[in-house]
């Protein structure tokens, strides 16, 4: 539930009890009351913001894709620069170390359909972390096909001295936004995400 939400509602309604002594409680004469009282203070609703081919019939959606296709260039760049000088062949050889940190062992299969990979380039990144001894596979009991992988204390070492440039490389990223903004994108980007997840689900 919108707690914080309520909560300010209920705290407007005292205000707007102890101001406009309305003597009903009729809820047009309370809309009405706070319009104005946003009109005085200032507020107003920001303006729809304008595009390059807005004008022509550019849609809404047509932006979204073209900008997160170019932040993913500009995230990759910056995440190419981290790894300069490090044991790390591709970013997202450090992403999937990131992911068995944050998430524990995990089988080679759910490790790749977290990180949103096909399958078999999802396998090659995988093999090159086994390969350079940053990650270790385990069968569960006795079917051989269905192997655990989890990080080694090598690849739990060299993660951890890559981390300061990692930091930076996200950093660098959403650096022109305020922390306010990024609460904002971090809720826009998860319903966006959660809605392809389950949209992928249905497909298996």
């Amino acid at each position: 539930m919108y707690y914080d939400l309520i909560a300010e509602v209920i705290s407007l309604v005292k205000v707007y009890e102890e101001e406009a002594n309305p003597g009903s409680q009729d809820i047009h004469l309370f809309l009405k009351w706070l319009n104005q009282r946003d009109q005085a203070s200032g507020y107003s609703s920001p303006a729809d913001p304008e595009w390059e081919g807005k004008a022509k019939g550019r849609s809404a959606d047509s932006v979204i894709n073209t900008s997160l296709v170019h932040l993913y260039r500009y995230a990759k760049l910056q995440a190419k620069a981290a790894i300069v000088g490090t044991e790390f062949s591709t970013p997202d050889e450090f992403i999937y170390l990131i992911s068995l940190v944050s998430f524990g062992s995990m089988t080679k299969t759910a490790l790749i359909k977290l990180n949103v990979h096909e399958k078999s380039p999802g396998i090659q990144i995988v093999n090159r972390l086994i390969h350079n001894g940053l990650v270790e596979q385990e069968a569960l009991g006795t079917d051989k096909r269905n192997r655990m992988i989890r990080i080694t204390s090598k690849g739990t070492e060299i993660l951890n001295e890559s981390m300061q440039n990692i930091r930076k490389a996200t950093l660098n990223v959403t650096e022109p936004l305020s922390n306010d903004e990024k609460m904002d994108l971090i809720r826009l980007l998860t319903k966006l995400e959660t809605f392809h997840e389950l949209k992928a689900a249905t497909k298996l």
